[in-house]
């Protein structure tokens, strides 16, 4: 039997008062299993990169087809977030989020017994099917069990950390387990975290879904998921190939033209899948853009280091993630610390300062040069960068799902997981092309860096500027 979560009362929100609340061992455990959920996908996202050669080698792969390992999982799990993110709004959270969890173990165990190309690649397009099932459920099933206030900053806070601290430790881990048991034990890995959550699940996480349950938008359904794919394809085929192929082009204009078309189709329809006055709140959509360039701006950054620690450092792929674990260690004193600020300055103001942040010390990367002292600056830099970053990501999703409804948080935070995989897609082919594209590696990597800050700190100072106007 379902419950409605408008009139559930979480043991968190007695402990709602001002600071930090404590949370009940239930609570916790709820917490523990939606993290936990959230922290395997973004493992997924970074544990597979640096074990991509061996895996060509192995799968008899070539470098350009490796390009689809992560491309496979890509299309399909940003391609249908909105959808899936709604379908867990009326026809059950819990349901959809347990299905996600199930198909994503399954396609994790069939990659890492994977006998040719196409085995591989469809375990990557199920386990990224399946990711598109469990983020925007796990973030709804959060933003409902914990209360508008400090208890959802704090669990938001959490989550946020372990989403940062699971794309870093996968850079660590992934070089670690490839040199030791092979690229194998990366998709096992994955297979692993599915068969912990999994069992626990059940028990601990109520139903949850809208009171009443309106028809599916099935034409605002088809045009978003199939001009996200079209779009999410063009600009990760572009990351590799450049905006030159004609697949890139066409994908590009039909993913416009597709999400244009949605748009209308929403304006008209009587149950839209995206509510348009929802889109037209200045917290919904100044919030997603703070979201977008944070994502973004921080993925090409971790892109162009990666290729300058390689290739003008000479590091290895291992020295490489140990660099970035400084990342992961940082990523957790900002978690603790985020929710304790955005309590003393609010969402809207942590954001903007968080963004701030982020420009200014992506600037401080520009000083890298050839020498290997540089390694430490970037560890440094980048380490100091991350912890505002993770300001942003908390701050941003505090803003955008305040003061909506739980009928409609499975909408907010489609919006908000789409715009994080959107995101993380599509700094890198937008700027991380410019490095990978130059005579002169060192001067594309300072050119991506330069054209990061200024687009960051821009973005800082429009949002501060539309949030300003909505509190007026």
């Amino acid at each position: 039997m379902a419950i409605d979560t408008t009139t559930q009362t979480s043991p968190a929100a007695v402990t709602a008062a001002p600071g930090i609340p404590r949370l009940s061992t239930r609570d916790k455990l709820v917490l523990f299993v939606l993290c936990a959920a959230q922290f395997m996908v973004a493992l997924d996202f970074s544990v597979l990169n640096v074990a991509l050669p061996d895996l060509g080698r192995d799968l008899g792969m070539s470098r350009s087809a490796l390009q689809w390992a992560v491309t496979a999982f890509a299309l399909p799990s940003g391609g249908f977030l909105l959808l899936f993110g709604r379908v867990g709004d009326l026809f059950g959270r819990r349901r959809l989020f347990l299905t996600g969890l199930a198909l994503f173990g399954a396609a994790s165990l069939l990659s890492t017994l994977a006998w040719d190309p196409a085995s591989f690649l469809t375990g990557r397009a199920l386990q990224g099917l399946g990711a598109a099932a469990i983020v925007p459920t796990g973030m709804s099933l959060l933003t409902t069990t914990f209360p508008e206030g400090p208890a959802r900053d704090r669990a938001l806070g959490i989550s946020g950390t372990l989403l940062s601290l699971g794309f870093t430790i996968g850079m660590v881990a992934g070089g670690t387990l490839t040199d030791t048991f092979g690229w194998r034990s990366t998709m096992a890995l994955l297979t692993l975290f599915a068969l912990i959550v999994l069992p626990l699940a059940p028990g601990l996480l109520p139903e949850s879904r809208t009171p009443d349950r309106p028809r599916l938008d099935v034409p605002g359904a088809i045009t978003v998921t199939t001009g996200l794919l079209s779009l999410i394809y063009a600009l990760s085929t572009a990351a590799d190939h450049g905006f030159g192929r004609p697949d890139v082009l066409v994908a590009l204009v039909a993913g416009l033209v597709l999400l244009t078309a949605f748009v209308l189709v929403e304006a008209r329809s009587a149950a839209p899948l995206v509510s348009l006055p929802m889109l037209r709140r200045r917290t919904v959509a100044w919030g997603n853009i703070g979201g977008l360039v944070t994502f973004s701006m921080m993925s090409t950054i971790v892109f162009v280091l990666t290729l300058y620690l390689q290739e003008i450092l000479g590091l290895s792929a291992f020295e490489t993630g140990l660099v970035f674990g400084f990342q992961g260690l940082l990523s957790v004193v900002a978690g603790t610390l985020a929710p304790k600020v955005i309590g003393r300055l609010g969402a809207r103001r942590t954001l903007v300062a968080s963004l701030t942040g982020q420009g200014a010390l992506t600037a401080t990367l520009l000083l890298l040069n050839t020498h290997v002292w540089s390694a430490w600056l970037a560890a440094a830099a980048v380490a100091l960068a991350s912890m505002c970053h993770l300001g942003a990501i908390i701050s941003y999703g505090v803003t955008v799902t305040s003061g909506v409804p739980d009928e409609e948080q499975g909408l907010a935070t489609g919006l908000v997981t789409s715009t994080q995989q959107v995101g993380i897609t599509v700094g890198i082919p937008l700027l991380g092309v410019l490095a990978t594209t130059s005579g002169d590696l060192l001067a594309g990597v300072h050119t991506v860096i330069a054209l990061d800050t200024a687009i960051v700190l821009g973005a800082a100072l429009l949002i501060g500027l539309g949030l300003r106007r909505s509190r007026a």
